[in-house]
């Protein structure tokens, strides 16, 4: 839809001297952010609306940030032998190098079909964070969403009611695929910064064993 050559004027003569987000734009000249985007995108960027002690203090909370996630990072290789000794944690740890979510520094997320390989991951997580575990389930559009959660309840004693549903982008029905996921995909994620530096630790402890097994 073209619009009016003095809204884009509009839009980029407050852009410059009222010094206004491409939401506030958006919402003062109620058009699309995309568009207000493409009109403004080749003036100057907006200076940093915050004072120099703000940056300053913003700066050493993210050195702070930094070193904590480092310190934790080191416990975890530190204590990888030691929880090696106990049943299951290496299977733990392999199973997040293969199925975890290692994208994002503050969450914990491991997915999968198999209600064994969930029941470890819980545990583990249970052990290892104070935080809420959150459950989602991916479903195929053909799957019964009650039956679902009440599988997976009962298989991870966990209140099913708790558990989220997101539809798989593939939801075609299950006939005629060779391959099921009859219970979907369980993904089990928590928000713990620490943590998944100090699984960090623990999975670059098992690379490198797995490194001096091939030499």
């Amino acid at each position: 839809m073209a619009h009016p050559a003095y809204l884009r004027d509009k839009a980029r003569s407050l852009r410059v001297e009222k010094r206004l987000t491409i939401d506030e734009l958006a919402q003062r000249l109620a058009l699309p952010r995309t568009t207000i985007f493409y009109w403004v995108r080749d003036l100057p960027p907006l200076p940093s609306k915050q004072t120099v002690p703000q940056e300053l203090g913003n700066r050493k909370m993210q050195v702070n940030y930094r070193r904590l996630r480092e310190e934790a990072c080191a416990e975890g290789r530190a204590s990888f032998a030691r929880l090696c000794e106990e049943c299951t944690f290496r299977d733990f740890v392999v199973l997040y190098i293969a199925e975890g979510y290692k994208r994002n520094r503050n969450e914990v997320s491991i997915s999968n079909s198999d209600p064994a390989v969930m029941a470890v991951a819980v545990a583990w997580l249970r052990r290892l964070t104070a935080r809420r575990l959150k459950f989602s389930i991916q479903y195929h559009a053909d799957q019964d969403l009650a039956e679902l959660r009440a599988f997976w309840g009962r298989e991870l004693a966990i209140d099913g009611e708790s558990i989220r549903f997101q539809r798989k982008s593939n939801s075609g029905q299950l006939r005629g695929r060779t391959w099921r996921s009859q219970d979907g995909v369980l993904c089990i994620t928590v928000y713990d910064t620490l943590l998944r530096a100090r699984l960090q630790g623990w999975i670059d402890s098992a690379r490198e064993e797995w490194t001096r097994l091939g030499t």
